[in-house]
């Protein structure tokens, strides 16, 4: 009885979803000779996975429910990546010289296709950093994230075409120019939280994409604005590959500089004034916090790399208009950091790893490539929601010394 019980669930699953795939799987009309072909085949293989999916889920769920129930109500059964990286700080040493040994050589040891796609990965490592102050640290749901991308790019194309500004100077402007639309959307929205605060994100990165639609004058509105230039080398005319193999590294290297800069902020005075702001606004403006130029710091920080990253963007695609900055890019990237896991910064750069790269090496699946994927996301959430490398939580702890006391971080 036990038994049936268990397959009763996988077989309704399975049922369910031999239905809902019926008219996509099944049906396929031929408009070329005017006949409808039934493909049966698809639907056994439908209800084959999705008997066997869920029984494999049933079967990890009850097992890790019995270790739940068996292991004491602590956190010593839930140690994540990070805290053993933490509590071994030569493996941690190892993995990131491996790593970066192998993005050092990534691009002389694979064609340009694949050092494109990587440059593309990395940048959307950046802007997951730029998103994990906002959302990850101050914990402020931000669904227009890529209205400061959008900002970063067209400050470089717009002032390249009207004044001939090259790469590295715009890159700066690119970056201040996001930043100012981080406060821009950060005072309107201050007192807002949770969903009020998402739809009116959501609204700001619609309206400025809008904006850029229809504004033919500014923008040049759907035609978007072409032939923008690369970044430059010393005046050293490249090739197509060289030219990717620049951007490359110039990508790696801002990538390394948010890491570091994003793990000093954590651990900085304004850092644990987000985190404060994000656990409990009320408690923490009792304890002399400044929630106004808090979030705003937030702000504007996390555009800031929006901002950068699209200059970058407009001078690797060398074109640029507003298709390119629509809300899927805003979903894509606060995926990375909910899948990466909130506030854990090598989470954040293998989700962006993972969602870049996967969908491209998936391609030869042709139609099937996006339900795989989207079955692993909802796998990874199910079986994993804190993450693939879940962000330890940090203590602080007084420790008093003849001098004075001292602030200890654990």
């Amino acid at each position: 009885m036990k038994n049936l019980t268990a397959l009763k669930q996988p077989l309704l699953v399975s049922a369910w979803f031999m239905f809902l795939t019926f008219p996509l799987m099944v049906i396929r009309v031929n408009t070329i000779e005017n006949v409808v072909e039934w493909r049966w085949r698809n639907m056994i293989w439908v209800g084959t996975a999705s008997f066997l999916l869920t029984f494999l889920w049933r079967y990890l769920s009850d097992r890790r429910e019995a270790a739940r129930k068996e292991a004491e109500r602590t956190e010593d059964h839930e140690q994540t990546l990070g805290r053993f990286l933490a509590g071994r700080p030569e493996v941690g040493r190892y993995l990131s010289v491996g790593a970066m040994i192998l993005a050092l050589i990534f691009p002389f040891v694979f064609s340009t296709y694949q050092t494109n796609i990587m440059a593309t990965a990395l940048m959307y490592a950046v802007l997951g950093l730029g998103l994990n102050i906002v959302v990850g640290q101050a914990g402020l749901l931000n669904l227009g994230y890529v209205a400061f991308y959008a900002a970063g790019a067209y400050s470089y194309a717009l002032l390249n075409h009207h004044f001939g500004i090259g790469f590295w100077t715009a890159l700066p402007v690119g970056a201040v120019v996001g930043a100012l639309f981080g406060i821009l959307l950060g005072f309107p929205v201050l007192r807002l939280r949770g969903d009020y605060l998402a739809i009116v994100t959501l609204g700001f990165g619609e309206i400025t994409r809008l904006v850029l639609e229809n504004w033919n004058d500014f923008s040049f509105g759907p035609s978007g604005i072409s032939n923008i230039p690369r970044p430059g080398f010393f005046g050293i005319a490249l090739d197509i590959r060289g030219a990717t193999i620049y951007l490359y590294f110039l990508v790696l290297l801002l990538c390394l500089a948010t890491v570091f800069i994003v793990n000093r902020l954590q651990n900085s005075r304004i850092g644990r004034a987000w985190i404060a702001i994000r656990e409990d606004e009320t408690a923490s403006q009792a304890m002399g916090i400044d929630g106004t130029k808090t979030k705003l710091t937030a702000f504007a920080l996390g555009a800031f790399w929006a901002g950068m990253v699209g200059v970058i963007f407009a001078a690797k695609t060398t074109f640029i208009n507003p298709a390119s900055f629509t809300f899927l890019e805003s979903a894509m990237i606060l995926s990375i950091v909910v899948l990466g896991g909130i506030g854990s910064i090598p989470g954040i750069i293998t989700a962006a790893l993972f969602l870049i790269l996967v969908p491209e090496y998936l391609r030869a699946f042709s139609n099937y490539r996006m339900l795989i994927f989207g079955s692993v996301m909802v796998l990874m959430m199910l079986f994993r929601p804190q993450g693939i490398v879940a962000g330890a939580r940090r203590t602080y702890t007084f420790r008093r010394r003849k001098s004075g006391p001292e602030l200890e971080r654990g």
